[in-house]
């Protein structure tokens, strides 16, 4: 039976009636299946400025199936340009309200199912949270990819705009390379070219199966993703007849494909935060612990950016997320059972994928020749982070690193000391109070990172914060520093000078400080008055869980 029964009772009375006349119901509309299109389109960020073309398509693609679809608008907020700024508080803090704002409008209206359409990062989880929590039929449709920008014959992203700003600093570049490579970055409309994490979360969505094959790596201006989001539509409405819902395929071994998805394209920490939030909603038991489980297993077999050569409209030639997945298949390393929201399952989907990548490229490595022989998604624990952490290792020989702390309590100090050329190789630069509550809202460090890479030390220093990271960011990174500084984590406890040890091979962050020192540091610590009391950021500060557990706001 159709959700909207509900609906179709209630609207036997005329009032009912004349409001959805007034909207296109016509006579014959009124028992078909009502679909939500959640819009995310805007022309604030490139990311989000080609939707409404998709949302239009599939519109038109529900009706002709037998639908009947419903359009309403949902927020983004970018990103790539709030990084650096007191607006980046804002970013996580959008994916509850797209969240939010999705399950507002269904279950208000009774819709029997939804298609999500999203571009820039928090457009993704924010949907796929809302599909958890109604559990009704729903697909989500991602904008696309953006095509790499161009300059002297090198691919370039938006993180090339970022380390340029380090270059510059450093004396590498001039300003008039530096306007050149801003010009040139950002060619047109889709999401951050590499794998960042717009890309990152569209292909684990595409992994658990709430999207089409092959759509998660398509490019946003191609024809192929408008045909993607019309074919959306139509999957979409068979599934209300087969009653195929979220929770179908949000089971346990769904969220460890998606991991072992990331693990082997190079994605971004951000997927932890994001996957762990998800499960959590879910009601699946997924803890931090699990992605160092499968890091071990799961090796890094796509050259992409931001530490390899390739973006991901080359990936998408070199055969997609489909075969990346089936060569881990093959090796054991996904379960095949997995349903999708065509009812089909992991294994019948790759049927026809060849199980070694096309010889012609070197985007897609064999299991036999990875770029890493384990995950670059490190898991760290220690005095540091009883609750965990995240250390992303690409792009470096060694992660390990023992040095001096250089201690920041927010990230406008830290850029400010790395463009002053004040941090030297073998500093571990401290970044706190920019947890979910302390922030509130989780900064994402993409500036002092890029900077520090564009001076030629991002395998020479290590940056911790209870912050979060850019998809964008590569280096001896680790973010997500649980329980954080302003709950009154050990991070908040470290002095200028003190000895701090990042260990990827032994999961380990340590601070190297006699326990009764820092016991009685800690009998001296005071929590700090929020920053914000009121609005959005001082709501979310009071109600978010730690990163550890995905930083949701809406569990107990």
């Amino acid at each position: 039976m159709l959700r909207s029964s509900a609906i179709t009772q209630g609207v036997q009375r005329s009032p009912n009636r004349a409001m959805l006349r007034a909207v296109g119901f016509g006579d014959d509309d009124f028992n078909k299946p009502i679909i939500g299109i959640a819009n995310g389109y805007s022309t604030i960020t490139p990311c989000n400025v080609g939707l409404n073309d998709l949302a239009i398509r599939s519109e038109a693609a529900a009706r002709n199936a037998g639908a009947m679809p419903q359009m309403f608008g949902t927020i983004t907020v970018s990103d790539g340009i709030s990084m650096g700024t007191e607006g980046m508080k804002y970013s996580l803090v959008s994916r509850e309200v797209i969240a939010d704002a999705i399950e507002t409008a269904c279950n208000a209206q009774s819709m029997d199912g939804v298609i999500a359409i999203g571009g820039c990062d928090k457009n993704m989880p924010g949907a796929i949270l809302s599909m958890a929590r109604m559990n009704i039929p729903a697909i989500f449709i991602y904008g696309g990819t953006i095509k790499p920008g161009k300059l002297d014959g090198c691919d370039l992203t938006v993180v090339s705009a970022f380390e340029a700003v380090g270059q510059l600093a450093s004396g590498k570049i001039d300003q008039v390379k530096l306007t050149s490579v801003e010009k040139n970055a950002i060619p047109g409309a889709g999401s951050c070219g590499g794998m960042f994490t717009a890309n990152t979360m569209s292909a684990a969505i595409e992994t658990i199966g709430l999207s089409l094959p092959y759509s998660s790596t398509m490019a946003a201006e191609d024809d192929e993703k408008s045909d993607s989001a019309a074919r959306s539509a139509e999957v979409l409405v068979n599934a209300i007849k087969k009653d195929i819902k979220p929770l179908d395929l949000l089971t346990r071994e769904a969220f460890e494909n998606a991991i072992s998805v990331v693990m082997a394209v190079g994605g971004s920490t951000n997927a932890v935060l994001h996957l762990l939030a998800i499960a959590r909603t879910a009601e699946v038991e997924l803890s931090i612990d699990d992605f160092e489980i499968i890091r071990q297993k799961v090796p890094v077999i796509c050259d992409l950016k931001p530490s390899g050569k390739y973006v991901t409209v080359d990936l998408h030639k070199a055969g997609g997320i489909p075969q990346v997945m089936k060569i881990l298949l093959d090796a054991g390393l996904l379960h095949g059972n997995c349903i999708n929201i065509e009812g089909k399952s992991l294994s019948e989907v790759l049927k026809d994928v060849p199980s070694e990548p096309p010889s012609n490229q070197d985007v897609i490595r064999s299991i036999k020749n990875p770029i890493y022989k384990k995950g670059h998604l490190a898991i760290l624990k220690g005095n540091l982070a009883t609750e965990g952490c995240v250390a992303k290792i690409s792009g470096i020989k060694t992660p390990v690193l023992t040095g001096p702390a250089k201690v920041f309590e927010s990230e406008e100090d830290c850029l400010k000391a790395i463009l002053n050329n004040e941090i030297n190789s073998g500093d571990v630069v401290v970044v706190r109070y920019e947890g979910p509550v302390g922030g509130p809202g989780m900064r994402e460090m993409l500036a002092p990172t890029s900077a520090i890479v564009g001076q030629g030390l991002g395998d020479k220093v290590a940056l911790i914060t209870d912050g979060r990271f850019s998809g964008g960011t590569y280096g001896l990174v680790v973010g997500h520093v649980a329980p954080e500084a302003a709950v009154g984590g050990t991070i908040a406890l470290i002095k200028e000078g003190d000895s701090i040890t990042v260990d990827a091979h032994k999961q380990l962050i340590q601070l190297n400080v006699d326990e009764t020192e820092i016991n009685m540091r800690r009998s001296k610590w005071e929590k700090p008055t929020p920053r914000y009391t009121s609005g959005i950021l001082g709501k979310y500060a009071r109600l978010v869980e730690s990163s550890s557990k995905g930083a949701v706001t809406d569990r107990e």
